[in-house]
């Protein structure tokens, strides 16, 4: 038989498990103290709403993160893939799931391009989509004219909307985050994107195919930015070129919380969501607080700094 684990290990366990949630729990617990209007409805399907499309986006950057990568254009690309759809959203133009298609296939193309230069051309994933950070942001000032994109149709507008008495952004939030945790955890392609960030050489040993993992891995984030564009566009009833500036800190942060490894391998969208939640609340926080936004920045990044700190304090000890 195998020793009991030490006091020490057993403590980083649980926390490693349910620290999140517990902070989760404690902030929202503070909150309903502080503001007794927090445990609202309206509040929190409000929460939900906002959340969305920080939702999509980690959930995508989940992958990339799980092979070891990163991708610094999402927010770039959800402002292109917002302007594509909405130029395809006036009233002349054809049925809006072509709008739709074409916003997604447009973020999708973008992670591709990703894909391949971080895969193919072996270009370090910070260049590679700093890279393209830079290009999509300028192809949306081009196609966009540097103006707004307006005078949307009904039927496009309402993915922004509320269907069957839910925000359809936190619906849809819920169908990426089921497929996506089905993926990771109940196929062969799931295994296979955490062998590679684990570590490639043996997954290539293996038999797994390493760049094919990867341009999935973008793909899918590039995608799920091009979801987060179109729904952005139709939350605010335009298509920004100017939208989605940090987009990919936020997004890149909730899944670091949810306890993903920055050195691939590990982790999965359930505390990726759960990040996602717990970022969103403390924004809640902070804004019924009244607190400055200039020092929103600062909370948030000292939230960021000791949630990675914690997480490599934690993994040491183990």
């Amino acid at each position: 038989m195998f020793p009991p684990a030490a006091p020490d290990q057993s403590r980083s366990a649980w926390l490693r498990r349910y620290g999140l949630v517990l902070a989760l729990g404690l902030v929202c617990g503070g909150l309903a103290v502080v503001k007794p209007t927090f445990f609202t409805t309206a509040n929190l399907v409000n929460i939900l709403r906002q959340v969305s499309i920080n939702g999509l986006l980690a959930v995508g950057v989940t992958f990339v993160l799980l092979t070891g990568g990163v991708d610094l254009s999402l927010g770039s690309v959800v402002a292109l893939t917002g302007v594509v759809a909405a130029s395809l959203a006036q009233p002349e133009d054809g049925p809006v799931i072509v709008a739709v298609a074409a916003g997604i296939g447009a973020g999708l193309a973008c992670g591709l391009v990703n894909g391949l230069l971080v895969a193919r051309a072996r270009v370090a994933p910070f260049i590679a989509t700093l890279g393209m950070m830079t290009a999509a942001r300028g192809l949306a000032l081009v196609l966009s004219g540097g103006r707004p994109v307006s005078n949307l149709v009904p039927g496009f507008t309402a993915l922004g909307g509320d269907r069957w008495g839910a925000p359809v952004p936190t619906l849809l939030l819920a169908g990426v985050t089921l497929l996506a945790w089905v993926f990771l955890n109940r196929t062969r392609w799931g295994r296979h994107l955490y062998a590679v960030g684990s570590s490639e050489a043996a997954a290539r040993v293996a038999g797994v195919s390493v760049v094919g993992i990867k341009l999935f891995a973008y793909g899918v984030c590039g995608a799920l930015a091009g979801l987060g564009g179109v729904v952005l566009a139709a939350r605010i009833t335009t298509g920004q070129p100017n939208a989605g500036i940090a987009y990919e800190l936020d997004a890149i942060a909730a899944v670091v919380i949810g306890g993903t490894s920055l050195s691939g391998g590990e982790g999965g969208v359930g505390g990726t969501i759960l990040g996602v939640l717990l970022l969103g609340v403390i924004n809640s926080a902070l804004d019924q607080l009244n607190v400055s936004a200039y020092y929103q920045q600062i909370i948030k990044g000292a939230i960021i700094v000791g949630a990675v700190w914690l997480d490599q304090r934690a993994r040491r000890k183990d």
